[in-house]
């Protein structure tokens, strides 16, 4: 419930900005893509050879970047957001807990298989554009870091016989970290994110350590 509660109030920030900047004008002081939306399809990668993915992997995020130029034509500079992000995965790793801790093996006959996370994330962004004071669609490059904060990870394991679930079991790497890039002209824009550490700092599959990491692409919406 909270997530929703938390993108109600983003969309909410968003709409008044916007409404604020119809009031403000054209000002030599103007700030760019400070509201973004991001919708991707999600890859694990670095994963044994017998986890696959069978099923669309989606995601979306959603905050406010704060644009900060560096020069005077106020194409070039940095952006400092916050955010909140939720993202699936659907797999054929099952997750269950046995005596308190977390148990990994490969799903078989089942119907639903899948873990989610929330976060929160706080983005970093080297911005460059071709915009103009009265240029509102115009080519953007921003490449940039970004750290996250898992909030939830629920795990769902379904069958003809059983139904499991896990919430937040502490073979879950809380702290995310990841490139990110952000290319495209006007409002659609191809987004990447490439994360640099696993999804799980422990657990074992055969016993051999889980790495999972994972790997987004889509697009990514910025609003002024």
């Amino acid at each position: 419930m909270n997530k929703y509660l938390i993108i109600v109030c983003l969309l909410f920030i968003s709409l008044k900005l916007s409404s604020q900047e119809s009031d403000i004008g054209i000002d030599s002081r103007y700030l760019e893509d400070q509201i973004y939306l991001s919708l991707t399809y999600n890859v694990l990668y670095n994963k044994p050879d017998e986890i696959a993915q069978n099923g669309f992997s989606g995601g979306f995020s959603i905050g406010f970047i704060k644009d900060i130029p560096f020069n005077a034509q106020r194409n070039f500079g940095i952006g400092i957001g916050v955010g909140y992000a939720y993202n699936v995965f659907i797999q054929n790793l099952k997750i269950s807990e046995l005596n308190s801790n977390a148990n990994f093996e490969i799903a078989e006959d089942y119907n639903t298989n899948k873990f989610g996370i929330s976060t929160v994330e706080l983005p970093i962004e080297i911005r460059w554009r071709n915009s103009t004071l009265e240029k509102y669609k115009f080519w953007r490059i921003y490449g940039g870091f970004k750290v996250s904060y898992v909030l939830t990870a629920k795990t769902t394991f379904k069958d003809s016989v059983e139904t499991l679930t896990t919430n937040n079991i502490s073979e879950f790497d809380r702290i995310q970290y990841g490139l990110t890039l952000a290319t495209g002209f006007s409002t659609w824009n191809l987004y990447v994110y490439y994360g640099l550490n696993p999804l799980f700092k422990s657990g074992e599959l055969n016993g051999e350590n889980i790495k999972l990491k994972d790997f987004n692409i889509g697009l990514k919406f910025y609003i002024m």
